[in-house]
């Protein structure tokens, strides 16, 4: 049995949540109408991208985040590159704000928040993109000995652990490992050929395609937000890599300077491509793009670091000119004069 359940919006515990009737990003994503006013709490994947999208489409917009910068989650300057292009566009956002309280005095009427530095924000709906759930509350968990509402802890063949004889399973955002759409596809693949394996008696480490293991979901997965500009990243940040206890060389390149393909792509073209090296194993643990249309770099990274290649061989990997893609090229240039090979 396998569990793909996914998740749901996870509210923050604000007085006045219920009563602001708040969207979520399902209300946000199937709405017929653009409000003239729209506060996003949240200043993750979700929140970006709903405040480049409402904007886009005519909204006047504040994103109120309570960490410093947007996308917390990636490299610093993906979310400031990111929170610049909002502000040129006319986004209002404010970081290091928490909201304190929601009124909405007419259920047709508009939304107050009152903001923990004192201020408040009249809007006419707010998108609160604060974190997920999982959606095992009502499944019977706790016929099996689990508890409802709970992540499901899986094994690297999504096998749940805390089940005897090991006939459960969870994929997708349920087990809580990478709450994204193709990383669950990933995982309900490596599972069914688990089973499929276990049910015929086989090694698992005989799989047409390696062992039946989810081992990207530790060291390589890819993620994409699809702001203005993208930002795209694969594997380690630099402060995640160090705190993994590896000695990393981290080599950061302006996507519109150095790379001709860029300047054909967009006139003006702002961006910055940054990987992380393991400077003993001489592998990519990690890269980052953030730029127009670099969501479409992100598999030649993923393939670099699920296959930990060598920086040697990544030489012999040419790209072609004139693409974006060169920026490769340049990072592997910055990377060799860095350490005056």
């Amino acid at each position: 049995m396998v569990i793909c359940t996914g998740t749901r919006a996870a509210l923050p515990d604000v007085p006045g949540i219920v009563e602001a009737r708040p969207w979520t990003n399902r209300h946000a994503t199937e709405a017929d109408s653009v409000p003239g006013r729209l506060a996003v709490i949240g200043g993750g994947g979700v929140g970006a991208e709903m405040a480049t999208a409402w904007q886009g489409l005519g909204a006047s917009v504040t994103m109120l985040v309570r960490t410093s910068g947007l996308l917390p989650r990636m490299e610093s300057f993906a979310g400031e590159y990111v929170a610049r292009s909002l502000t040129d566009a006319g986004v209002d956002v404010r970081t290091g704000v928490s909201v304190a309280r929601l009124r909405r005095p007419d259920p047709d009427g508009p939304v107050w928040l009152e903001l923990d530095d004192g201020s408040e924000l009249e809007v006419d709906e707010v998108l609160c993109a604060t974190g997920r759930a999982p959606l095992t509350d009502d499944i019977g968990l706790e016929t099996v000995g689990l508890t409802p509402g709970d992540w499901l802890e899986v094994d690297d063949t999504c096998r749940v652990g805390a089940v005897d004889d090991g006939w459960l399973y969870a994929c997708g955002d349920a087990n809580h490992r990478a709450l994204l759409t193709h990383e669950g596809k990933y995982q309900a693949r490596i599972a069914g050929d688990a089973i499929g394996a276990r049910a015929a008696g086989k090694p698992l480490d005989t799989a047409p395609w390696g062992a039946h293991a989810t081992t990207a979901d530790h060291h390589a997965v890819p993620q994409v937000f699809f702001t203005d500009p993208e930002a795209a990243a694969v594997g380690l940040t630099a402060e995640q890599a160090r705190q993994a206890g590896h000695r990393v060389r981290v080599i950061d390149v302006e996507i519109g300077d150095a790379v001709e393909g860029a300047k054909l792509h967009a006139d003006g073209y702002t961006g910055r491509a940054r990987m992380v090296v393991d400077a003993d194993q001489q592998h990519l643990l990690g890269v980052t793009f953030v730029g127009p249309g670099v969501a479409e770099l992100l598999h030649s990274a993923t393939v670099a670091v699920a296959g930990r290649v060598p920086i040697s061989r990544l030489w012999h990997a040419v790209p072609c000119f004139p693409t974006i893609s060169e920026i490769w090229l340049r990072l592997l240039e910055a990377y060799r004069d860095a350490a005056g090979d």
